[in-house]
C-alpha cells in the first residue's frame, strides 16, 4: 500500500491531573503527583481530501527527562509542555503534506534545533506524541489498525530514514514479518520507597488493590521484577536481601534491576555487584538477572567503556538513549541492551530492533520499560508497541502507583472498559488494568486506529496553551 501525504490541520494539547495512590520513588524523586498530556489532532490526506482525527497521551514525568537538581518537579512539567507547544507549532506551520514518517523525522529535526537548549529527552518528547497522533489519524484514516500500518509501511518509511548502522537493511520485509503478540507478561517494578510485607505498611489505603510487594505477588502472580537500586551498597544489598526472601518462595522468577543513574562510576557498580555474587541469600537473584538498566549518569554512559562489566551481566541504556544513534554509540562502548519507551519514540524502538537482528554478533535486545503509563491511550499506545516488537515481558507500574483512570469522568472509563474489554476490569472502583496470571491480554489493541476506539473525554480537561 502507497504511503499518503498528511496535512496536519490542526492539533490541541490537553491536560490532566493526577495523585499517585502509592508514593513512587525512583532516582532522585519520591513521585507523588503527576500531569497527563493529551494531543488531538485533525489531519487531512492530500490526495483524496478525507480527513480523520488522531490521539496520544504521556505522563509528563518530573525528574526523569531531567534530572538537573536546579530545576524544581513543577519546572521539569513546564520543560514537558514547551516541548509539546514547539511540536504543535512546528507542525501547524509546516507547509508540505509529508508522509507519517516523513513528518516524524522532519518534526523532530526542527525540534531539537529550536529547542537546542533542552536535552534530547525532553526535546523529543513533544515530537514523539505527535508521531503518534499522527499514526492514529492515518490509520483511521484508512481503516487499519496500528500493527496493519507498520507492517505494511503505510506510514512510509524509507532507507533515508534508516542510520548508517543499518546500511542495506531490508526494511519491508522486516516490517511485514513482525507478528504481534496476544498477551504479554508483567514485570513488576519495586520501587525504592515500596513496602514489601503488610507489616512495612505505616497506613493502609484498604482500597481494594495490593499495596506491598508479598500481596502484588499474591494477586497479579508475576513471574518477572523490575528492583530499583539506590546506589548506596548497604541499602541496596539489605533491601535486595529482603526483597529475594519473598521471591525465594516463587517456584520460578526472573529480575532486572534499574541504577536511575545513581552509580557515580562503573566500579560503584562492580562493589554491588561483587556484593550480591558474596551473599548467599542473593544466589538464586543473581542467576535469575536478565540484565541491569542505566546504572550510570547520563552525562558520563556514553564516554565511559563498559565492556568488561557488560562480559558479567547484559547492560542496557534507558535515560542515555536521547536520539536516534544513542544505541549505536552506546553498543560500541558495550552495552547490548536498550530500552523501549513511546515518549522516547515508536520510530526509534523499530529501528533499534532492526539493529538487534542486522548487528553481527548475538546478544543485541530490546527491552519494554514503563514511565507510569496510564490507563487509557497512554498504556494501550505503548502495549501495542512492545507487542509488535514481539517482546516476552515489559515492565508495568502505572496500574499499582495509580488508582486506575484516575481523575476520569464514569462515561469515560465506560467507553473503554466496552472497547477493550480483555485488557480492563471496570467496577465500582474505577477502571484498572487486567492482569491474569502475571500477564497482560493484548487482543482488543487491533482495531481500527493507533488504540483509539475509545478516546479521552477532553471536554473536562485544561487546555495548554
Amino acid at each position: 500500500m502507497n504511503a499518503p501525504k498528511l496535512i496536519v490541520l490542526s492539533a490541541v494539547a490537553f491536560e490532566r491531573d493526577l495523585r499517585m495512590r502509592l508514593p513512587f520513588r525512583f532516582g532522585v524523586v519520591t513521585l507523588r503527583e503527576a500531569t497527563q498530556v493529551y494531543l488531538r489532532i485533525k489531519v487531512r490526506d492530500a490526495d483524496t481530501g478525507l480527513e480523520a482525527d488522531g490521539h496520544a497521551a504521556e505522563l509528563m514525568v518530573p525528574k526523569w527527562f531531567d534530572k538537573s537538581p536546579a530545576l524544581s518537579e513543577a519546572d521539569n512539567v513546564d520543560q514537558l509542555r514547551r516541548s509539546v507547544k514547539c511540536a504543535i507549532d512546528l507542525t501547524l506551520n509546516a507547509e508540505d503534506p509529508l508522509t507519517a514518517a516523513d513528518h516524524a523525522w522532519r518534526l523532530d529535526a526542527k525540534q531539537r534545533k529550536t529547542l537546542s537548549d533542552e536535552n534530547g529527552l525532553v526535546a523529543g518528547f513533544g515530537p514523539a506524541l505527535m508521531a503518534r497522533a499522527v499514526l492514529d489519524a492515518l490509520a483511521r484514516l484508512k481503516k487499519l489498525s496500528f500493527y496493519q500500518v507498520i507492517q505494511r509501511n503505510v506510514a512510509g518509511l524509507t532507507s533515508e530514514h534508516l542510520p548508517d548502522d543499518l546500511e542495506g537493511f531490508e526494511l519491508d520485509e522486516f516490517l511485514a514479518s513482525l507478528q504481534p503478540r496476544s498477551s504479554i507478561a508483567l514485570r513488576h517494578t519495586v520501587g525504592l520507597a515500596d513496602a514489601l510485607t503488610p507489616n512495612d505498611i505505616t497506613e493502609r489505603l484498604d482500597d481494594g488493590l495490593p499495596e506491598s510487594l508479598s500481596e502484588v505477588i499474591y494477586v497479579y502472580q508475576p513471574n518477572y521484577f523490575k528492583l530499583k537500586v539506590s546506589g548506596d551498597l548497604h541499602t541496596d544489598l539489605q533491601r535486595l536481601t529482603d526483597i529475594a526472601a519473598l521471591l525465594e518462595r516463587l517456584p520460578d522468577y526472573r529480575v532486572t534491576l534499574d541504577g536511575n543513574e545513581q552509580f557515580a562510576s562503573v566500579q560503584h557498580f562492580v562493589d554491588l555487584l561483587d556484593a550480591i555474587e558474596g551473599a548467599p541469600a542473593l544466589r538464586r537473584l543473581r542467576q535469575v538477572l536478565l540484565f541491569v538498566e542505566q546504572p550510570l549518569p547520563r552525562a558520563l554512559a556514553l564516554d565511559c567503556p563498559v565492556h568488561a562489566l557488560s562480559r558479567r551481566v547484559p547492560l542496557l541504556i534507558d535515560e542515555s538513549d536521547s536520539e536516534l544513534n544513542s544505541y549505536h554509540r552506546a553498543r560500541e562502548l558495550g552495552y547490548q541492551g536498550v530500552s523501549s519507551k513511546n515518549c522516547k519514540g515508536l520510530y526509534r524502538s523499530l529501528i533499534n530492533l532492526a539493529r538487534t537482528q542486522h548487528w553481527p554478533g548475538e546478544g543485541w535486545f530490546l527491552s519494554g520499560e514503563d514511565l507510569t503509563t496510564q490507563a487509557g491511550l497512554c498504556v494501550q499506545q505503548d502495549l501495542a508497541l512492545v507487542a509488535l516488537l514481539g517482546l516476552e515481558h515489559v515492565e508495568r507500574n502505572g496500574h499499582h502507583y495509580v488508582d486506575g483512570m484516575s481523575g476520569a469522568a464514569e462515561s469515560e472509563m465506560d467507553a473503554f472498559a466496552q472497547a477493550h474489554p480483555s485488557l480492563y476490569r471496570r467496577d465500582e472502583s474505577g477502571l484498572h488494568l487486567r492482569i491474569n496470571e502475571g500477564r497482560i491480554a493484548l487482543d482488543s489493541l487491533g482495531g481500527i486506529g493507533f488504540t483509539s476506539e475509545a478516546v479521552p473525554a477532553y471536554d473536562v480537561m485544561r487546555v495548554i496553551t
